[in-house]
């Protein structure tokens, strides 16, 4: 079982021998900074016939490779894009007087495996007595380190506890990589490919060089690695034609320890003009400032991050174990240059193949937003950086002008060949505009807005103009497909219509605000906005069709959802996975039945839009008939529960949500973690449980304390200030720490917040 000692350490003990359960540790334990991720594999691998998914990977990186189809459409993809295991630099084998090291024999005690959240490090140690009876202690520490992207750093030491002899040590880096695959999953890649191929190796001294490229997508990646050791040792560099190998023996006194750092450096062509170069220039620079150095900076790094997201639970350790390693899993996921994001499974995993979603703006960014404004940033920055893929992107599905961002992507260019689930998903569009748009209303960035928001906001506007239909003095939108993905390609999908709404009015609110500022001049030359237009948006918005059941008091998920038949929730086997693992797509989207919020996450999204009836009624009959087969669904039904007032409800919803990795609720853990479902549980604290909505008019809030907790602490960052929120049973109280006085709205009050308030708790 996973246990902690203390909330920001996650545990394992009990030495592991069940397959699955490897898998699982290698996601939970694994390493990332942002720019490169390793999944906690052994050093020393695991024996034949187990599976394992080996992975060392670069955020952003990519191979491309052709789709082939029978029936091939204007619009229909013919490339696709996936994230490659560039390099495998984690492989360590250790031999004891001849004797392999190999936790599968002989005998292993004191086994613990822990994930630092503070200190930025794995660990694994244990204590192994060989077949032959020889027992060693042995400890492994590893980090990509936030100060320096490039590094990974593992620190291996041993200690022979009944004998002294000779240790020997191969620590290999290779080229030999492929990516995992399944036929039986589609989210992860259906087929065995081979990404890379080496094109040169080197060996100079005690240093090893690597360097990769892409087949198909020209892209180049090195590796350079170096040792360090605490002792005197014979070593020798042993190349082939695809891996290097540093063979090094030494002597092991008893009861003392020796220590090995392998020092890796991975540089891409993304970033780097000369990968090696640049590659053996950081490693040098590495392995000069010492193993301590980089500890160090990577305490520092975190505990300004920390106090910049403190959040505690009172009276559930657990709880806080697992939100703790849902904003760690964020920030290691976290790509921050322009030309990477955050993937479905981070740096972690292969699911999903390393695509970027909507997962991001919608699930990611509010953390990012309401926590580390000037990473929220940079992740919007990615979307600015595509912008041209988006415009033409927008030309190949037959729109004249504006900018439609793929489904699913690394490079700008759509990599969801599936259109019903995926192409047909307009709603990203106007996600991304909603994450725009909360980020300014958060932040007060107008120069974003300014330099980069305005256009992206103007341009996806043009889509939903082009795309929808005045009817009878409606705007009706026809043939997408909503959040859930159990059905596909509808009309006026009411979560879709409302997002594009959202997207309209925003894009004229600007282009006036830009006008009234004297900064729209520069916009309007480089894309031509013109006031004919805005005035176009306005009235789409204002006549924006609304699917609405009078009879019911609820808002249909779409023009046909109340027409079909109801899916038997009661034939679905407990823990049979997901629908559309078993089921003919086709079949499925006749039915009434949801993979995910829908129409529920409209509600929590513009809950103005509706009555807190018609959200009440339309939360318990979307509550019947969703699966929650995504891990989107859950944390978006305890907000609006929260909201409602059923507290024990939301907080069911939430438990579930909050440890879906730690707990492996989805039985997918092991292809990776869910990056948006740990956003998803920040936002059911955030936005459920303290009842944070961030509007035009402001930020307000609407705290309920589930009857689990004792109380709630955490920080926010509003408008620039750092304000501190404590709510018990009684009361709650809201703190200026930093910054300038904020106006909030608590329970429909308004307060201006220069120091302290207490207000005392409804609900």
């Amino acid at each position: 079982m996973n246990n902690s000692t203390g909330s920001y350490v996650l545990e394992k003990t009990g030495f592991e021998k069940d397959n699955e359960e490897l898998l699982i540790n290698e996601t939970l334990f694994h390493n990332a900074n942002g720019y490169q991720g390793v999944r906690g594999n052994f050093e020393e691998g695991y024996p034949e016939g187990y599976d394992t998914i080996r992975g060392q990977y670069i955020n952003g990186f990519y191979n491309s490779y052709k789709i082939s189809t029978e029936e091939w459409h204007i619009g229909f993809i013919q490339e696709k894009h996936s994230m490659v295991n560039v390099f495998d630099t984690q492989s360590v084998k250790i031999w004891i007087e001849g004797e392999e090291l190999d936790l599968f024999t002989g005998n292993v005690t004191e086994y613990r495996r822990t994930l630092d959240m503070k200190k930025g490090i794995t660990s694994r140690s244990f204590v192994w007595e060989s077949p032959a009876g020889r027992k060693v202690s042995v400890r492994i520490e590893r980090m990509a380190s936030f100060e320096m992207l490039p590094l990974f750093l593992i620190r291996y030491r041993i200690c022979p506890l009944n004998f002294s002899g000779t240790v020997k040590m191969e620590s290999v880096q290779s080229g030999d990589v492929y990516n995992y695959f399944n036929q039986k999953d589609s989210r992860v890649a259906g087929e065995k490919r081979i990404h890379m191929r080496v094109k040169d190796v080197e060996a100079d001294g005690t240093t090893g060089i690597l360097v990769s490229e892409t087949v198909r997508s020209g892209l180049e990646a090195a590796c350079a690695v170096s040792h360090v050791f605490s002792g005197p040792v014979s070593q020798t560099l042993v190349c082939d034609e695809k891996s290097i190998t540093d063979r090094i023996e030494f002597g092991a006194e008893e009861g003392k320890w020796s220590c090995a750092e392998k020092y890796s450096i991975l540089c891409d062509s993304l970033r780097y003009a000369d990968v090696k170069e640049e590659a053996l220039r950081l490693l040098d620079l590495a392995v000069e400032k010492g193993s301590g150095y980089w500890y160090g900076k990577q305490e520092e790094f975190l505990e300004k991050f920390w106090e910049g997201c403190a959040i505690e639970i009172s009276g559930d350790e657990e709880l806080n174990l697992s939100l703790h390693f849902s904003q760690y899993g964020l920030l290691q996921s976290a790509g921050l240059d322009g030309v990477s994001n955050i993937g479905a499974k981070g740096l972690s995993g292969e699911g999903y193949e390393g695509h970027y979603f909507w997962d991001t703006e919608m699930y990611m960014l509010p953390f990012f937003s309401l926590t580390q404004p000037e990473v929220a940033r940079k992740l919007l920055g990615y979307r600015y950086h595509i912008l041209d893929q988006a415009r033409e992107n927008a030309v190949k599905m037959g729109h004249p002008k504006g900018a439609l961002f793929p489904w699913r992507t690394i490079n700008g260019k759509e990599c969801s060949y599936y259109y019903p689930s995926g192409g047909a998903q307009y709603h990203i569009i106007g996600d991304i505009t909603y994450g725009i748009i909360q980020y300014y209303l958060i932040t007060g960035d107008w120069d974003y807005i300014v330099e980069q928001g305005a256009e992206i906001v103007m341009e996806t506007a043009r889509i939903w103009y082009d795309l929808g239909n005045f009817y009878k003095g409606k705007f009706h939108i026809h043939d997408v497909t909503g959040p859930d993905e159990y059905t596909c390609v509808v009309n006026n999908n009411y979560y879709t219509n409302l997002t594009a709404k959202h997207n309209l009015i925003w894009a004229a609110k600007l282009y006036e605000k830009l006008k009234e500022k004297g900064q729209l001049e520069k916009l309007q030359d480089k894309i031509g906005i013109t006031e004919s237009e805005i005035t176009g948006f306005k009235t789409a918005a204002e006549a924006m069709y609304l699917p609405y059941d009078e009879e019911l008091d609820i808002n249909p998920q779409d023009d046909s959802f109340l027409s079909k038949k109801v899916w038997d929730m009661a034939s679905i086997p407990e823990g049979a996975g997901p629908l559309m693992q078993r089921n003919f797509l086709y079949h499925i989207y006749r039915y009434q039945v949801c993979k995910q919020a829908d129409t529920v996450l409209a509600h929590f999204l513009f809950e103005d839009e509706q009555e807190l009836s018609t959200i009440r009624n339309s939360f318990e009959y979307y509550e019947k008939i969703t699966t929650h087969d995504s891990s989107l669904s859950r944390c978006i039904f305890s907000i609006i529960a929260a909201k409602l007032g059923e507290k024990e409800k939301a907080y069911q919803y939430f438990d579930f949500s909050s440890k879906t990795d730690i707990n492996n609720s989805q039985k997918n853990t092991k292809d990776g973690i869910h990056t948006a479902n740990m956003g998803g549980t920040y936002m059911a604290v955030v936005y459920g449980f303290l009842g944070l909505r961030v509007k035009e008019g402001g930020f307000f809030f609407r705290p309920i304390l589930p009857d689990e907790w004792n109380g709630i602490r955490l920080d926010l960052c509003l408008r620039g200030s750092r304000i501190e929120i404590n709510a018990d049973r009684d009361q709650c109280r809201f703190s200026l720490k930093k910054g300038d006085p904020v106006e909030i709205h608590v329970y429909d009050e308004v307060y201006e917040l220069s120091d302290e308030i207490t207000v005392e708790m409804r609900g």
